[in-house]
C-alpha cells in the first residue's frame, strides 16, 4: 500500500507542477499581448526598395498604422563596412550627414535641429531628424541614425508620412536595439 501511495503522491506532484508551469506560460503570453496593445510598435520585414549601389542592399521594415500611430512608417538599415572613422566614430552632425542614407529617399532635406547621441547595443552613434521636400513621394520627414563598431557602421533611415519625427524616434531606436537588428548586426559586422 505504501508503494501505491508514494506513486499517487508523485503523480499528483507532477500534475500540479505541470499545471503551474502551464499557468505561468499562459500568463507570460498575456503580458506580451498587453504590452503590444499598449502602444509598443511591431515592425515587419519587407523587400529592400532601392537600387543597389556601392553599399549593396540592406534590410527594410514597416510599422503598420495600427501599431505606430495613424500612418505606415518605414525603416531601412544597412552596413557600411570600413567607412567609419575608426577612432572617433560618428562624432558630430557633419559626420552623420556625410555617412547617412538620406540620398536613398531623394529630394532636398533640411535638418530640424541638432542631432543627439544614441546607443544601439554596445555601439555609439548619433541620430537627427530632417524634413523632406514637399514633392517627395516617400514621406514628409525622416530620421537618420548611424552607429559603429570600430571602423564599421550601420546606418538607419526612418521615413515618416508626417512632420513629427519626435513621435516615433524612441520606438525606432528601441527596434534597432531589439533582437532582430542586433542578430543581423552580429552577422553582418562579424561581432
Amino acid at each position: 500500500m505504501k508503494g501505491r501511495s508514494l506513486f499517487a503522491l508523485v503523480v499528483v506532484a507532477f500534475g500540479l507542477g505541470g499545471s503551474i508551469a502551464t499557468l505561468g506560460w499562459l500568463a507570460s503570453g498575456y503580458k506580451k499581448e498587453a504590452v503590444r496593445s499598449s502602444g509598443q510598435s511591431t515592425w515587419t520585414e519587407v523587400a529592400w526598395p532601392f537600387a543597389p549601389d556601392e553599399w549593396g542592399k540592406g534590410k527594410a521594415f514597416r510599422c503598420n498604422a495600427s501599431n505606430c500611430g495613424t500612418e505606415i512608417i518605414y525603416l531601412y538599415i544597412r552596413a557600411k563596412l570600413g567607412f567609419c572613422n575608426c577612432e572617433t566614430g560618428i562624432a558630430d552632425d557633419a559626420d552623420l550627414d556625410r555617412m547617412g542614407d538620406l540620398h536613398l529617399v531623394g529630394g532636398k532635406t533640411s535638418a530640424l535641429g541638432a542631432g543627439r547621441p544614441i546607443t544601439v547595443g554596445h555601439m555609439l552613434g548619433r541620430s537627427r531628424a530632417y524634413t523632406l521636400s514637399a514633392r517627395n513621394p516617400l514621406g514628409r520627414s525622416a530620421i537618420t541614425a548611424a552607429f559603429n563598431d570600430r571602423c564599421d557602421m550601420i546606418v538607419a533611415t526612418v521615413v515618416l508620412p508626417h512632420d513629427r519625427p519626435d513621435a516615433i524616434e524612441r520606438e525606432a531606436i528601441e527596434f534597432l536595439n531589439g533582437k532582430t537588428v542586433m542578430r543581423w548586426a552580429e552577422v553582418t559586422l562579424g561581432l
